[in-house]
């Protein structure tokens, strides 16, 4: 069972004979992608000499697994996504750079995200410039699927019930391991309670595209999700 959203690519080809001077197909706008970078650059640095920040160097993103330094303290949800086999292709980039806690619930990335595509594509059309071989990297049309949801600030402010909670988590439980070990299976304890609940009613709503996790989240009320949450929550 996958927690992030699976996102489904589209290869494009890339043009010209095969050879040294190869270029993928370009969706982006690099130049226009840097103006862009610079919002980003609070946080991220990329470029020669480029360190650490608040979050981790940018240097050779492309297809590198995620939490890959380890000389940077992630979060938890970004090692849990690691755990589960995270890798920064240009598809999951661009989910991530749209909406961050959508893609890896519990990230620590403050951002809200780059709604616009084409802005988007042209922020990896200039990061892509600097990975070890540029030329190697596809740029492919992204997918259409819906990767975040909006919930009312009722339903997000319902104070879930912990001990309800463990009550209805015996069907998580089957399959989730209580004790956080990773066997296959995503780890969901510990998980912030907003995210969780975003996460429920984004598979209630079929917005996430796991069938049994749809058929799990159909099944219950926003009262019982938000006391999951809750649950879940408290088992650091």
């Amino acid at each position: 069972m996958r927690i992030w959203i699976t996102t489904l690519v589209a290869v494009v080809a890339l043009s010209g004979a095969a050879g040294a001077d190869e270029t993928a197909v370009q969706i982006g706008d690099a130049e226009r992608g840097a103006d862009i970078f610079r919002a980003c650059s609070i946080c991220h640095d990329v470029g020669q000499g480029a360190k650490h920040r608040v979050g981790p160097h940018l240097n050779g993103i492309f297809d590198r697994s995620a939490a890959g330094f380890d000389d940077f303290k992630y979060s938890k949800g970004i090692i849990r996504a690691r755990r589960d086999g995270l890798i920064w292709d240009l598809a999951r980039l661009d989910a991530y750079i749209e909406n961050p806690k959508a893609l890896v619930s519990g990230t620590r990335m403050n951002f809200r995200g780059i709604k616009d595509p084409q802005d988007r594509h042209d922020v990896l059309a200039y990061l892509r410039q600097f990975s070890a071989s540029p030329q190697d990297i596809p740029e492919a049309a992204p997918t259409a699927l819906k990767r975040e949801i909006e919930l009312d600030d009722t339903v997000l402010s319902i104070e879930g019930d912990a001990d309800y909670g463990e009550y209805l988590s015996t069907e998580c439980t089957t399959c989730h391991q209580i004790g956080g070990d990773y066997d296959g299976i995503p780890v969901i304890t510990g998980w912030p309670q907003e995210d969780f609940v975003i996460a429920m009613h984004a598979y209630k709503q079929k917005i996430r595209p796991h069938p049994v996790m749809q058929m799990m989240a159909g099944r219950l009320a926003d009262e019982e999700i938000a006391a999951l949450a809750a649950y879940f929550a408290a088992l650091e």
